[in-house]
Formats: structure tokens, C-alpha cells, sequence
């Protein structure tokens, strides 16, 4: 097999077994250009493997745009420090789902919407008595998203546009509810309904928080602080849970089904539940003292032993969410008082050692978003369960636009990728 480069032409060939292919190379906007392989297995009968998909672009996209070795994040063109300092959720939310910043109109128009469809049908409250006590608020929004198709059918009609958006909406309006619901149920308090009178991460803290027996008063640095984290974790392009939705959105399915499926992609410790492993690492160093110690351990191939919340699959360079989420971290703790909170300190000493250590710099393993975002919510009063529904409200936005965008795709197709089999030739059964 041999392989040209890249001709002025803009196409690359590759000659196997005295065939030739000549494959056209297909530039972005931005990032790397791709290779077009569609015609790959028809000229030369050969599959490409790619595990993991890390090489692979498997659709095209105008929504979010990540660059790992400068450590750049965009939704929609817009830099995420820009959006998450100048813009609300909701603003965020409606550039994500419609391609742009909405006017002052627009705006509020959205927001009504929101407001509008946050509340849930009465009927799914009883979806929550099916469940354990005990049981993870992951897997209560895995039922009940996936159960809401039952009471809004019409969203089922994903071949008219106005049912496909008001669908899209609607998931990102009860995404707040239904998660403050799953904590609340845990807890065995009564169910707090959606106010008018609040804005999006209001009313989320306000359902999380309020109860019937003492006046509740929502904090607006912890609902600032909440907005950015929600505007952080809105979308992050090909992702595992945001694959997951287009490769389920291929076959046809509803969004409702779609992302049911995203969730339980999210759910997964490598993915969604990264915060959580952070604060269990924290525990486990106990103290600034034995950090030299776990350092160690961390170098050590044998040992097993990871730095949770450094690093990440997609940024070679610092993360640019973390350094926001570290600035919302130190206002959260300041604005509720807690001056030396021990898992703050023992954070910042291992950032510090890490930084600082040639073997992490050599590997450009600096702290990503994971890193602070679960003392922020530990601080809050957030329960480790809770910290993947989280993400998931906020990942909702991504998930319905990158739906929407798939549906729309003229290239639109139901995902079927291949394999290198390597199990038993034929074989005869011999009884």
C-alpha cells in the first residue's frame, strides 16, 4: 500500500493491491482538514480503524469549535470566557439552538418560553414513587426524559419543524424541574414548583433548595455562579453523550428517546461523573502533607494510581473553562463564608505541585473544568449524586442543537460503523 500527499488539486491517493483511490481532502472554517474516505471501501475494499473515533470526523457542524493545542473553546464563533463573563444561560442557550445572540426581544420572548414550559405534567409525579429512595438521580432522569414522549406526543413528530423546536425547547425547560425533583425525592421533601417570577438558574437552586416550612431566599452570586457553570458545560462538540444523541437521532428516534440515550452516555466516569472522581481523590490525599507521596503514586505505572481532574482527551493546553470555573469557585466560597475550606486548600497546593512537577508539564496535564466545578457544588450543598445531573441539565442545550443540526444534515444517515474482525474463521459443527 502507498500513500501521496496531499496534491495541489486538493486530493490524496492511496494505491492498494494495484488499485489507486484518489480521495478528495475537505477543509473547515477552522481545525484540521479531513480526509472524504466515502469512497474508500467501493475503489479498494478497504474499511479504515480508528478505535475510539479520536482521528475521525463523523459529521459536519457549525455549533461549537474546540482548538486542544491553544486551548480554545467556541459556541457558534463566540469564545466561551466572552459568553460566560457577558451572557446569561438562557442567551447562551437560544445562540446554541438558533445559530445566533438573541435581540432584547428575542431574548425575553425565550425566557417566557422557558418559564412557559418548565412546569411538568401533573401525571409525572408519580414516575418518582416507581423509584428507591436511594436511588441515583441519573437513573430517574433516564426514565422520566425518556417517559416525557408519553404525555408530549406531538414531539414525536420529528418530520415538522415547529414540533421538532418546540420539542427541543420543552427538554431544555424541564431539565431543572425534573432534576431538582430526583433530589428532592431523595430526601423525601415535598416537590417546589417552577416560579414566574425567577430566571432559569433561580429556579433551579429554588427547587433544589426551597422548602414549605421556611421562607427561602435564592442568592444571586450562587445563581450567577450556577449560570456560568450551566454556560460551561452547554455543549463541547463530538463528545461521547453528544455522538451518542446524533448516532441514536440517526435511526429516526424523537428527541425525548435521544436524550435519554445522551444521559446515560453521561452517567459514565470517564465522562460525566469526572467531578465527583475529583473530590473522591481529594479525600483520599486527606491532606497537603501526603501530596509528594501521591504524586509518586501517580508516576508510577504499576501503581494504578490517577490525577483526577488534570488533563483532557481533547486539550493539550490549559482548559479554558477551568480558569473560569476556578474564579467562580473562590466567589461561591467567599460569598457563603467558608475562608479555609480544607478541600480548597488541598486543590490548590496539588495544582500548585503539579504545575510545578516536569513530568506533568512535559505532558501538558493542567487542571481541566472538572477540577473545581465539584468543590464549587460540595460548597453549594450539593450531594455528589447530584453532580452528573447537573451536567446534564446544562449539556441539554448542546444535545437538542447538535439533534436539531443532525436532522437537518442533507448528508443525514443512519450511523453503521465497521469493524476489524478478528474471532473465529468458519467452522464447521461437528456433532
Amino acid at each position: 500500500m502507498s500513500f501521496s500527499p496531499p496534491q495541489d488539486d486538493g486530493t490524496v491517493s492511496i494505491t492498494f493491491q494495484g488499485k489507486t483511490a484518489t480521495l478528495p481532502v475537505l477543509s473547515g472554517a477552522s481545525g484540521n482538514s479531513v480526509v472524504d474516505i466515502r469512497s474508500l471501501t467501493k475503489e479498494l475494499g478497504l474499511f479504515t480503524f480508528d478505535p475510539g473515533l479520536g482521528s475521525t470526523a463523523a459529521c459536519e457542524s457549525k455549533i461549537t469549535f474546540i482548538d486542544g493545542e491553544k486551548g480554545i473553546l467556541l459556541y457558534r464563533g463566540y469564545p466561551i470566557e466572552q459568553l460566560a463573563a457577558k451572557s446569561s444561560f438562557a442567551e447562551v442557550a437560544y445562540l446554541l439552538l438558533y445559530g445566533e445572540l438573541p435581540s432584547k426581544e428575542e431574548h425575553e420572548d425565550f425566557k417566557e418560553r422557558l418559564l412557559n414550559h418548565s412546569l411538568l405534567h401533573e401525571q409525572i409525579r408519580n414516575f418518582f414513587n416507581g423509584y428507591r429512595r436511594d436511588a441515583h438521580p441519573m437513573a430517574m432522569l433516564c426514565g422520566t426524559v425518556g417517559g416525557l414522549s408519553a404525555f408530549y406526543p406531538e414531539g414525536i413528530d420529528i418530520s415538522n419543524e415547529e414540533s421538532r423546536d418546540l420539542s427541543a425547547v420543552r427538554l431544555i425547560a424541564k431539565m431543572p424541574t425534573l432534576a431538582a425533583w430526583a433530589y428532592k425525592y431523595s430526601r423525601g421533601e415535598p416537590f417546589v414548583y417552577p416560579r414566574a417570577d425567577y430566571s432559569y438558574s433561580e429556579n433551579f437552586i429554588n427547587m433544589l433548595f426551597a422548602r414549605a416550612d421556611r421562607p427561602y431566599k435564592v442568592n444571586p452570586i450562587l445563581s450567577n455562579a450556577l449560570d456560568r457553570i450551566l454556560i460551561l458545560h452547554a455543549d463541547h462538540e463530538q463528545n461521547a453523550s453528544t455522538s451518542t444523541v446524533r448516532l441514536t437521532g440517526s435511526t429516526g428516534s424523537h428527541p425525548f428517546a435521544c436524550v435519554a440515550a445522551g444521559i446515560a452516555a453521561l452517567w459514565g466516569p470517564a465522562h460525566g461523573g469526572a467531578n465527583e472522581a475529583v473530590l473522591q481523590m481529594l479525600g483520599k490525599i486527606g491532606s497537603k502533607e501526603n501530596i509528594p507521596d501521591f504524586i509518586a503514586k501517580v508516576k508510577d505505572k504499576n501503581s494504578n494510581v490517577r490525577l483526577m481532574g488534570f488533563g483532557h482527551r481533547v486539550y493539550k493546553n490549559f482548559d479554558p473553562r477551568a480558569k473560569i470555573m476556578q474564579q467562580t469557585c473562590y466567589e461561591v466560597l467567599e460569598e457563603l463564608g467558608i475562608k479555609h475550606d480544607p478541600l480548597l486548600e488541598l486543590a490548590i497546593e496539588l495544582e500548585k505541585y503539579a504545575l510545578n512537577d516536569d513530568y506533568f508539564v512535559q505532558r501538558k496535564l493542567y487542571p481541566n473544568v472538572d477540577f473545581y466545578s465539584g468543590i464549587i457544588f460540595k460548597a453549594m450543598g450539593i450531594p455528589k449524586s447530584m453532580f452528573t445531573a447537573f451536567f446534564a441539565v446544562a449539556r441539554t442545550v448542546g444535545w437538542v442543537s447538535q439533534w436539531k443540526e443532525a436532522f437537518n444534515d442533507p448528508l443525514r444517515r443512519i450511523y453503521r460503523p465497521r469493524q476489524l474482525y478478528t474471532g473465529y474463521q468458519r467452522r464447521d459443527l461437528k456433532k
